[in-house]
């Protein structure tokens, strides 16, 4: 009697963790922890390491490296109700909520480098407030890009992207640096900053292009679009067209480590990820 009547008590507790546990499996925990990490974590950052630290703001999501004084990629959600007519705010200035530790990159670091203050999230993409647009002005924001890269063939890529917004679609980017050494206007850098920023080789880019938004996970399938790029850090490519860079997803995720697009169901990354955009 004692084992039935043990039983029956501890019964609405295991039907709650239960529960629990089943809506775990159902809801992708990176949702919950921002709109921007929909698609997943795709280093697992956090904050207990310095070189992989999770810094969770409303306008976007970035896994920053203090070692390179840059991130390691950026992420955020992007549809028509970011946009808006706030002009660019060109406030530039360090992030105050970096970790103890890690030194906060200055407006003025780039001056004189030959490499412009390139955003991640684009200035463009957040253009709904003066606080949103300002966000994008963090230094953690920013890597050192080759003039022609950041002016050229990476703003018609932003341009395009807000330009599949204008025709109902949501987006969901991530993007990034990789290696070390790039040329800009003053020639081939390794370092800036008095050694406190690397200068990627690299600039790549991730676009999830959604036909529905507001589905988020849900509105992804086999069909989906996916824009990956792969584009040199250098001079020589303002006017190039950023379609002849195009790579596929798993090819970025052999050259970074990362995995990307973690949230969605592996059978439908397998098709979306060795896929090369050709539209």
């Amino acid at each position: 009697m004692k084992k039935i009547k043990i039983f029956k008590f501890l019964l609405p507790f295991v039907v709650v963790v239960l529960l629990m546990i089943g809506l775990a499996k159902i809801v992708p925990a990176q949702s919950s922890i921002s709109v921007h990490l929909t698609l997943g974590n795709p280093s697992n950052a956090g904050t207990s390491s310095l070189n992989n630290y999770l810094l969770v703001k409303p306008q976007y999501v970035i896994s920053y490296n203090c070692s390179i004084g840059r991130a390691n990629w950026v992420s955020w959600q992007l549809n028509s109700s970011w946009l808006g007519s706030t002009p660019r705010q060109d406030n530039f200035r360090p992030d105050t909520t970096l970790p103890f530790g890690c030194y906060q990159v200055q407006s003025t670091d780039f001056s004189g480098s030959g490499f412009d203050r390139g955003h991640m999230t684009p200035s463009g993409d957040r253009t709904n407030s003066i606080t949103n647009n300002s966000a994008t002005f963090l230094m953690s924001n920013m890597i050192a890009q080759a003039p022609d890269n950041n002016q050229g063939i990476w703003a018609s890529l932003e341009d395009y992207a807000r330009t599949l917004v204008g025709q109902g679609k949501e987006l969901y980017i991530i993007s990034g640096g990789y290696g070390m050494g790039g040329t800009g206007s003053n020639g081939r850098f390794y370092t800036i900053a008095n050694g406190r920023v690397q200068v990627p080789n690299i600039t790549w880019k991730i676009i999830v292009v959604l036909n529905t938004p507001g589905l988020g996970l849900a509105g992804i399938t086999t069909s989906t679009r996916v824009i990956s790029v792969n584009i040199p850090n250098m001079q020589g490519v303002r006017t190039a067209n950023w379609r002849n860079y195009r790579v596929s997803v798993d090819s970025l995720e052999s050259l970074t480590r990362y995995n990307f697009l973690s949230q969605v169901s592996t059978s439908i990354q397998s098709v979306i990820e060795a896929r090369v955009d050709n539209l």
